[in-house]
């Protein structure tokens, strides 16, 4: 046999030198990639990754009514903020009462986010409940700073968003300058902030509290109510102007979210701020009321053409003002209603007056209805001597067809008929008016305190309220609607026995001894991304 082919020659060898030399240069620049590679920061490479998933899901956000079938949200849990309320500080911080953390957490919040992740994220929940819920689980499932936590892209974490902006360094760099700012820190605190990890950094930023637990600053337990921090409007998002200096730090997070975070790129320029004139920053402390201040829970997109502007003690009528000019400016509205309210604690934004269910359903508080405001249920006697306290109500409806020809209502109730009738092509007779407390002394004006009126549409005509709300719930069922407690709703639907897309006219009890203390009901802890469009 002739093996002389496998004798090495000169050329075979110098073959062999080549090939070795280019697979000797191959690894070579092999491992300078890996290294190249390992150098880009984890953060930046995971952003791009989110960015890139997030984008993948078209009509992120897009709102055009109250009640169309929700399908995103933004939310946040409960924190140790709420935890850290004292009767001192209790009113500086906008609360009347200082809650139990671990029961508004575990005994009534999560329920809320179960039933969120239910109707918007199934998956998330399906057949694992039990496994959640499990006392040797600690909760995790429901902690935005654990790897257990849901991370639903349909229920959306403010502080899991807020965590991932701060992967990072320049918006790390900037958003820690200006908490810092704001707060009154030390230069120390600022740069042992600065060595904090995305996700620790975000809770102290939250709840105030350092990671070994001292205070640093104060916490902002409001960020709960997400409906304040902005308001989307079609695919725009209207961001808010806190009147309350204990809203200050919400605000500016918020705006780094929605400025900076991959889900919101495409919608950037769509992002609207009010700012206040040259000639206001110039106005005297007693004309504060003419700045610009403004809460989400004074904007509700009540159709695809109209919009509705509360003035009341958290937004100015300035504001509302603005608002209007700014919709009709781009073309966002044909109509804007401005509701003007009274200033005071028991109505803190239109959303805790009334909220509409259906297109002909709507629930309120029974002082603004047309027998309240036209004073039909006194006498003549009555009536002159003006023995009732009045609740002033004014309302006008501007067109931008014909701005400087607004037209009036007389009672909130009126409105809300014009508006089942016209916008939604209801007939009069089969628009219903739930009343607070069932219109019933002194259960209207108790229960509108404890946020009966501040319902969240799930879909149109199911809708989430507090449990201890009796006589209102009693009135959702006089007007046809079936009641059902969360604790009995949720094992049905993970069982199976009710399917969600079963659930027509329906109200949704939810425990609230402790999250009712707080002063805001679901409509106020919710801030709506998208939801389906109705005709």
């Amino acid at each position: 046999m002739d093996v002389s082919w496998v004798k090495p020659n000169a050329r075979s060898l110098a073959w062999f030198h080549l090939y070795f030399t280019k697979i000797i240069l191959l690894v070579f620049f092999f491992f300078k990639l890996i290294s190249f590679v390992a150098i880009i920061k984890a953060q930046q490479l995971l952003l791009f990754i989110l960015n890139y998933l997030y984008m993948q899901n078209h009509n992120a956000l897009f709102v055009n009514s109250e009640i169309g079938t929700l399908k995103r949200l933004l939310v946040h849990s409960p924190d140790s903020g709420l935890g850290k309320v004292v009767p001192s500080k209790a009113q500086d911080w906008l609360f009347e009462d200082i809650v139990h953390l671990n029961t508004i957490r575990k005994e009534e919040y999560d329920y809320y986010t179960k039933i969120l992740l239910l109707f918007l994220d199934p998956e998330k929940v399906k057949n694992k409940i039990p496994a959640i819920d499990a006392e040797e689980n600690n909760r995790n499932f429901y902690k935005p700073e654990h790897p257990d936590f849901f991370r639903s892209d349909k229920v959306i974490e403010l502080e899991w968003l807020l965590a991932e902006i701060l992967m990072n360094d320049s918006i790390k760099h900037s958003l820690v300058a200006s908490v810092c700012a704001i707060e009154g820190c030390t230069f120390n605190t600022q740069n042992t902030l600065m060595q904090y990890d995305a996700a620790s950094l975000a809770k102290t930023f939250i709840s105030g509290a350092a990671k070994n637990k001292e205070m640093l600053f104060a916490p902002i337990p409001n960020f709960i109510f997400t409906r304040d921090i902005g308001i989307t409007i079609k695919d725009h998002v209207l961001l808010n102007k806190p009147a309350k200096k204990a809203r200050t730090r919400e605000a500016l997070l918020a705006k780094y979210i929605f400025f900076n975070h991959p889900f919101f790129k495409d919608y950037r320029n769509n992002i609207i701020e009010l700012t206040d004139s040259y000639q206001n920053l110039l106005l005297p402390k007693e004309e504060d009321e003419r700045k610009i201040t403004l809460e989400g829970g004074d904007i509700m997109v009540i159709s695809n053409n109209h919009l509705l502007v509360g003035v009341s003690e958290r937004t100015s009528a300035e504001a509302a003002a603005r608002i209007t000019h700014t919709v009709f400016e781009k073309n966002l509205m044909e109509k804007v209603t401005i509701i003007k309210i009274p200033k005071k604690r028991d109505y803190m934004h239109i959303d805790t007056v009334f909220t509409q269910v259906k297109r002909n359903v709507w629930v309120m508080l029974g002082n603004f209805s047309k027998k309240a405001v036209l004073h039909e249920d006194e006498d003549m006697i009555e009536r002159t001597l003006e023995l009732k306290k009045e609740e002033k109500i004014k309302i006008k409806q501007f067109k931008k067809s014909d701005p400087n020809n607004s037209t009036h209502f007389d009672s909130l109730e009126e409105l809300l008929i014009d508006i089942s009738k016209t916008d939604f092509h209801c007939k009069e007779e089969d628009i219903k008016i739930i009343f607070s407390g069932n219109n019933e002394f002194p259960y209207s004006a108790r229960e509108q305190w404890t946020d009966s009126c501040n319902l969240l549409a799930l879909k149109e005509g199911v809708v989430l309220g507090y449990d201890r709300n009796d006589k209102t719930a009693e009135a959702f069922k006089t007007a046809g609607f079936n009641v059902i407690h969360a604790k009995e709703l949720i094992p049905k639907l993970v069982a199976g026995e009710i399917k969600v897309s079963d659930i027509n006219d329906t109200l949704i009890l939810m425990p609230s001894a402790e999250l009712s203390r707080a002063r805001g009901g679901f409509h106020c802890m919710s801030m709506p991304l998208l939801r389906e469009q109705i005709n």
